[in-house]
């Protein structure tokens, strides 16, 4: 589908401005192969300004025109933003589905929870000006305490390619709604929808340098900004070995991070479940945004005793997915990011099979698409847990099965695994769920569903996927410093040493 791409430089303290190198990366249709535009490659040189930008706005008027004015100031910026993505949903939802080649109704919903995303954390901005000055009781009365809640100060957010704005929007709402000021350095594989955002920010007159936009590369633009000794903190999601590089960076200076990283979530069938119902859950766990999730349900452990039949109605309901070009109407599979990542999923698949696995479904690019990065949804079967396929995040259209008897074999199972964001359970057994939800090592566990995830509830993982949690009321707190002050309300001297 045809549709314009704005040319956008990097959005720093309210302007457009050009890189200082003039370089520009090219933008990617995964749908075509072809190159549909240009984004800014930001260097260190842009960092630097972009932070100077970000570090004069936290401090301007002594912090009353953004970091010290009332959460119901600012609460304003972010319902008036909210507004106006709303305002122009339609604009943003296939720039989104261009850009990164999810359907356009996945994309729909991403845009509509950036919205909900900006309204909620209103409401958290305003909720902190009632928190302010908490009391805190002390052992002595003599004492008087009480607690205040300060943004931390400039913030380095990163954020991932498989939902470019919506992910951007997990860090920069409850960012700016405690009242810190942020550079925002988005993936450069998707990237369109995030600078276009600085037009939004533009529109709502937030304020200049409060939030600054660089897109280019990891090693030329995000590491610069981790390492940037006036970035107080820094918010990241992606994969394990960057989230690994981002601490080791952070610690010289001893940063705070948050981390949310990849994945290799199971999902467990017991055998009195509805198999119609849990096997759609199970496709959606694992192929929703073209199989590119950090929290893809996609280790599936099923009941012996169901196996059989319920691998087969997985296959079946699998070869119902349209694949296609997201714009079609129906499309619920479109393509992977870019070449690199088709590469990376087809030699995934290619040595499940050499290991021995067997791929009963997909595991190419479908008959019909001759161009465009797309993958078959795979099943794979006949899983040892030796294997690359059971260990390793493929991050794309790719699950694969393996059976238990007893459900401590399936806990087991289920936590062997270097990650810990999410997990599934499926049974009409409520007890047995709430078991094995205890057991899973896991930052988020789905009750017979798979992949809901609403802003109002905590979200990050444990182990090898990261800790910090975003969303919810939990995802302010990243972004904020608690301070005590405690004062002698007394007037008697304290008495510890003899006066002269």
């Amino acid at each position: 589908m045809a549709f314009p791409i704005s040319v956008r430089q990097l959005f720093i303290d309210g302007e457009w401005r050009e890189p200082l190198l003039k370089n520009r990366i090219p933008i990617i249709n995964p749908s075509t192969e072809e190159i549909i535009g240009d984004i800014p490659a930001a260097t260190a040189e842009d960092v630097e300004v972009a932070v100077v930008a970000a570090r004069r706005a936290f401090k301007r008027n002594k912090g009353r025109d953004w970091a010290a004015t009332s959460g119901a100031h600012r609460a304003r910026y972010l319902r008036a933003i909210a507004a106006k993505i709303t305002e122009r949903k339609d604009h943003f939802v296939k720039l989104e589905t261009l850009d990164s080649g999810k359907p356009l109704d996945e994309a729909v919903l991403d845009i509509d929870d950036v919205a909900t995303c900006f309204e909620y954390f209103a409401g958290q901005a305003e909720a902190l000006d009632a928190k302010q000055k908490a009391p805190v009781t002390l052992p002595m009365d003599r004492f008087k305490s009480h607690v205040l809640r300060q943004p931390i100060g400039v913030v380095g957010l990163i954020s991932p390619w498989n939902y470019p704005l919506l992910m951007a929007t997990w860090k920069i709402a409850p960012a700016l709604a405690a009242g810190c000021t942020a550079v925002l350095k988005p993936s450069e594989l998707a990237s369109v929808t995030c600078l276009e955002f600085g037009e939004v920010c533009n529109e709502v007159g937030l304020p200049p340098g409060v939030l600054n936009i660089l897109t280019g590369l990891g090693p030329d633009a995000g590491a610069p900004i981790v390492s940037h000794p006036d970035i107080d903190m820094i918010a990241f999601t992606g994969s394990s070995a960057t989230g690994s590089k981002i601490m080791a960076s952070a610690a010289q200076l001893v940063k705070p991070v948050t981390l949310e990283l990849g994945g290799k979530s199971p999902v467990i069938m017991f055998e009195d479940i509805d198999i119609e119902t849990a096997v759609e859950w199970t496709l959606f766990g694992v192929f929703w945004t073209n199989g590119q999730i950090c929290s893809a349900t996609s280790r599936l452990l099923v009941h012996e005793s169901i196996a059989a039949e319920f691998v087969d109605r997985m296959v079946k309901w699998t070869k119902n997915i349209k694949i296609s070009d997201p714009f079609e109407e129906g499309c619920r599979l479109g393509p992977v990011i870019s070449k690199g990542q088709y590469d990376k999923i087809m030699n995934f698949i290619s040595t499940a099979k050499s290991e021995g696995a067997t791929i009963l479904c997909g595991g190419s690019r479908p008959e019909h698409l001759k161009k465009g990065y797309y993958i078959e949804p795979t099943i794979i079967t006949d899983i040892t847990t030796s294997m690359q396929i059971w260990k390793e995040e493929v991050f794309g259209p790719v699950i694969c099965v393996k059976t238990f008897s007893t459900e401590d074999e399936a806990i087991e199972l289920a936590n062997d695994t270097e990650y810990g964001l999410a997990g599934a359970v499926f049974s009409k057994d409520l007890e047995r769920c709430e078991r094995v939800t205890k057991a899973l090592e896991v930052g988020a566990v789905w009750v017979n569903c798979s992949q809901p995830c609403f802003v109002h509830a905590p979200w990050g993982g444990v182990k090898r996927s990261g800790f910090g949690r975003e969303l919810g009321e939990w995802g302010i707190e990243n972004y904020l410093n608690i301070k005590q002050v405690t004062s002698d309300i007394s007037d008697e001297p304290w008495g510890w040493y003899k006066s002269p």
